[in-house]
């Protein structure tokens, strides 16, 4: 058993943010239907984007869904704060969040989504949690991408945090923080999930599918049904740098 300074195991909390924690659609794709609308998207990214699919492609639909960022090369990393103005959270999932927070468990929010999306929910959940009196810095395992002068480059920086990769991120902070997975817990929605929930001893099926549902009533996990949705508008307006607006617009 992995034990923290005062002798008693470290427990975390892994959550889910798209269908778990947040409503669908997911930010990813809300952020990029506003570049798009907003006309940020040059549309040579179209065309990366194209021939990337091509190249993922024998790897499965997935790896194409999930892995493929060349839409956003060239894109400021600060356009998130333009673009995802409110973040919409499960009433019921923040009120989960905040009874591990008083059991003194830490939060950590496990996303195939982009770091900067996922920083973004983050400062979001924190800030409601600290209205009700809980102070939690929620850590992130995120998918990253590299940048260059603020701007992304369309490439990944390390793995795609979906399926397994999800599992591995966890072992990976396990390890690095001393977590005692048998002790810790883990909320997702999708069957994609099911590596996060099989690595932890406490897991938990939300708004699940049918082949998500059938695997938690196979292995014995609870299902929560959270609908409620609770709106949280960011007031925080960055500085952005004047290239940002030089830089919006088809090229």
């Amino acid at each position: 058993m992995i034990a923290g300074a005062n002798g008693r195991s470290r427990i975390a909390a892994f959550f889910d943010l798209d269908g778990t924690l947040i409503p669908e659609p997911s930010l990813e794709s809300r952020f990029f239907n506003e570049l798009r609308k907003s006309g940020v998207i040059p549309f040579t990214n179209y065309l990366r984007w194209g021939v990337e699919a091509l190249r993922l492609l024998p790897r499965g639909l997935l790896a194409v869904e999930h892995g493929n960022k060349r839409y956003l090369t060239g894109i400021y990393r600060d356009l998130v704060f333009r673009y995802v103005e409110a973040i919409s959270f499960f009433e019921e999932g923040i009120a989960r969040v905040v009874w591990h927070a008083r059991q003194s468990h830490e939060i950590v929010l496990v996303s195939g989504t982009l770091e900067a999306l996922a920083r973004l929910a983050a400062t979001a959940l924190e800030c409601e949690l600290e209205a009700r009196g809980v102070q939690v810095r929620a850590r992130i395992c995120a998918t990253c991408q590299r940048e260059e002068r603020g701007q992304w480059t369309g490439y990944l920086a390390g793995e795609v945090i979906y399926g397994p990769a999800k599992a591995r991120a966890l072992e990976a902070l396990a390890n690095e923080q001393g977590f005692d997975l048998r002790q810790c817990y883990a909320y997702g929605n999708s069957v994609l999930d099911r590596h996060l929930l099989c690595a932890v001893g406490n897991s938990h099926a939300v708004n699940p599918g049918k082949r998500l549902a059938a695997l938690a009533n196979e292995k014995d996990w609870r299902i929560f049904d959270w609908h409620l949705t609770r709106q949280l508008v960011s007031k925080q307006t960055p500085y952005l740098p004047k290239e940002i607006h030089d830089s919006e617009g088809p090229a």
